[in-house]
Formats: C-alpha cells, structure tokens, sequence
C-alpha cells in the first residue's frame, strides 16, 4: 500500500474538505501517479559523463501520448505534464446516460500515435469501466499496440477494473475501492470528481 497516496485520498474522500484542497488534493495525487507510470514506462539507458567520471544515463525509451477522458480527465493533465512534458495530448469527451449509466463519445481530438508512443489515458473514477472500454476500444481501431497503453486512474471499482483488464493494457490505480451502489457510483468513492473539482455541484 502507498501510504502517501492513501493519505491524500483520505482528504479527496472527506465531505468537509473545501473545493480548493479538493483540487490541491487532487493535483497532488495525480503527480503521485504520475511518477508511479513513470516507473512502470520502458526505459533506456545511454552513457554520459560527469564532472567527474563517466556513467551510465536513464530515459524513457519512449514518447508519450496524454489522453484525458472529458471532463474528470483535465484536472490530471496538467500534473501529468509536468512529468512528461515533451507528451503530445489529445482528447476524448463522453458523458454518461442516466439511464443505462453507459458513455456517448461527444468529442474526440486525438493526435497522430506512433508505434513508439507509450498512450496514457487519464481517468480520474473508473466505476462501471464503460468510458474507459470506449476509449480503448477507439485507440484499438487507430490499429495502436493495446500492451503500450496505460490506463491511470485515483479511485476505482472491481466492476471497472474487471471490465478494463479484458484488454492487455497496464493499469495505475490509487485505490481499488469495495463496489458499486445501485446508481453505479464507486463505494465509498469520494463523490462526482468532476462537480467537486469544477464546482458545479447542483
């Protein structure tokens, strides 16, 4: 358990933390996350020399490409490119149906993905996993290697991971939560992510 990440989503999950250290919160998380699929990106090593003596150097093998689902996804993005900041982005806007809790595509702007891109989709709550199939399911037909793709999120449920792992991608999640409710909201989740962090709570 990474007790950092588990503290400050003691505060994102607090009813009491006000809408500017929900998003301080926030943007912390997300750079925690950051680092953690930093980790997990391929490396490369190359030789460079010190003031002192020769060595051996480390980079990422790879560019990347930053995809934040609209609208939860912005509030990871800019944390996200202070780690990797040479990142193409694009973007993808769905919005959930009431009704049948499963997501319409509204928008997509998606840059050009190279088989040397390692494609980091951005999604704050993974709760039924629609969004996120959707999304992988478009990345899919761009003919892009699913096994380069990182999916990151800061809370989720097991229906939505269940549902991600039947494509053979990398998940980077802050917390596997206990279930869905019957609205299919993540338990004990920390509420509309998106209505916390823009303050468009009804």
């Amino acid at each position: 358990m990474n007790y950092s990440i588990q503290s400050i989503l003691t505060e994102l999950r607090s009813k009491q933390t006000t809408r500017d250290h929900f998003r301080y919160a926030a943007d912390r998380l997300s750079e925690a996350l950051a680092f953690e699929t930093y980790e997990k990106l391929p490396k490369t090593s190359f030789n460079i020399e010190t003031p002192i003596s020769k060595s051996e150097g480390m980079k990422l093998k790879n560019h990347q490409v930053l995809i934040p689902i609209l609208r939860s996804g912005l509030a990871m993005l800019y944390p996200f490119l202070k780690i990797f900041d040479q990142a193409k982005v694009g973007f993808l806007g769905m919005r959930r149906d009431e009704v049948t809790c499963e997501p319409h595509l509204y928008y997509k702007n998606l840059p050009p993905i190279d088989s040397n891109d390692d494609v980091l989709i951005l999604d704050p709550m993974i709760a039924t996993g629609g969004s996120g199939a959707l999304a992988l399911e478009i990345i899919q037909n761009l003919k892009v290697d699913l096994k380069s793709v990182y999916y990151i999120g800061m809370v989720a449920a097991p229906e939505g991971i269940a549902r991600l792992k039947k494509f053979p991608i990398q998940m980077v999640v802050g917390s596997i939560d206990e279930k869905l409710n019957d609205k299919k909201f993540i338990v004990p989740g920390l509420g509309d992510f998106g209505d916390r962090y823009f303050g468009t709570e009804s």
